[in-house]
């Protein structure tokens, strides 16, 4: 009996989980899939019921998200139909289909950048990175800031599933740093042309705090051990560590890698933004709707979301705001990033659907082999 209860125990109790709302879905499933035991068959079976009612609740879920954001939601549904007249009809024909052709090599890029990273925990595929990665942009899409990403890349892997959500929030946090360098470049653009112009003290001072943002947001990723140490003072945080103890295995190498391949990520964001803005009429300066580009994708990370849907109004807003600074309409900055939106993450995530379906949540452990007495 006392065995059995500490197994339930062991089984029920979530008291080891992060209080990060973050980490707090993918500490879950690693609590679940770490802890799973050998159970009777009618256990078995109603557990895979349970499985497969999930997968189904995250598709009607993902189908019903998709179609609200493309069918019922007006101004998406008229760029939506803006982008297939385009791709149709010829105008803009050329910039719509470079864009939507670029769209497997964000992904790409993404589950090159896992694949580099996943492979430090165990021998992964880059085909088994590609669909992880899918697999995380459909849980994510149905969640709090995405967070279901965690999960989906974690159940691909056999082995070191908490040394795993490290890996993941380390990727996630190279793209972070990508767009904070690139995005605070492109606010501080915006700040000195049209706001303190007239204020050269006030203008160096953001040039001098624009500086030290970056090194700061830099220092975590070279530096992970300091980071650990910090999670310890914070009695609160102290239950991330072991999430995140994996970052100072990784070499500098590797980070300027992952870093590199973010890098190149962010680029084709930005490639497929102007191509958009291009096929819609929108005709900004190069330098400028850059700066306008990576200012709206900074804002855009900065601020919580529910789930992916409600990225879109945060995007918008600060696109039209921004490009309207640099004397563009309204209505084509608005087509283009609702439809670069489109693109990147809703054909993905409905994609993604092929694989949940067969994902293997749990992995039942070898039970150990007994000995063959010899005669």
């Amino acid at each position: 009996m006392g065995g059995s209860r500490t197994r339930a125990g062991s089984w029920f109790s979530l008291g080891n989980l992060p209080p990060s709302p973050d980490c707090a879905l993918p500490a879950l499933a690693h609590h679940l899939l770490q802890n799973y035991t050998q159970k009777p068959e009618r256990a078995t079976r109603r557990r895979t019921w349970g499985v497969l009612g999930g997968k189904l609740l995250i598709t009607a879920l993902t189908l019903g998200l998709l179609y609200h954001s493309v069918f019922t939601t007006p101004d998406t549904a008229v760029a939506w139909r803006g982008l297939l007249a385009s791709a149709l009809t010829g105008a803009g024909r050329g910039p719509v289909l470079v864009a939507l052709a670029l769209v497997p090599v964000n992904w790409g890029l993404e589950a090159w950048k896992w694949w580099r990273l996943a492979r430090h925990l165990e021998p992964v595929s880059f085909r088994r990175s590609f669909r992880a990665v899918l697999v995380g942009l459909t849980l994510g899409f149905v969640t709090p800031n995405r967070v279901g990403d965690y999960a989906g890349r974690i159940m691909e892997l056999k082995s070191r599933r908490l040394d795993a959500l490290g890996a993941v929030f380390l990727g996630r946090y190279c793209q972070l740093v990508v767009t904070i360098l690139a995005g605070t470049l492109g606010l501080l653009y915006f700040l000195l042309t049209f706001y303190v112009g007239g204020y050269p003290a006030t203008g160096l001072g953001l040039v001098v705090a624009t500086l030290v943002l970056n090194a700061a947001v830099l220092l975590p990723l070279y530096r992970s051990r300091l980071l650990l140490s910090a999670l310890g003072l914070v009695r609160p945080l102290r239950r991330l560590r072991p999430y995140l103890a994996v970052m100072p295995t990784y070499s500098a190498r590797a980070l300027h890698a992952v870093l590199a391949i973010s890098g190149l990520r962010y680029a084709v964001f930005c490639l497929q933004f102007s191509l958009l803005l291009l096929a819609y009429g929108a005709r900004p300066s190069a330098g400028p709707a850059l700066a306008a580009i990576s200012s709206t994708f900074l804002l855009k990370s900065l601020v919580p979301s529910l789930n992916a849907l409600a990225d879109v109004g945060v995007r918008e807003l600060s696109a039209t705001h921004l490009f309207g600074l640099l004397g563009q309409p309204a209505l084509p900055v608005l087509s283009a990033s609702l439809s670069l939106w489109v693109l990147n993450i809703a054909l993905p995530s409905a994609a993604g659907l092929l694989f949940v379906l067969r994902l293997k949540v749990f992995r039942q452990k070898k039970a150990p082999q007994r000995p063959v007495p010899t005669l």
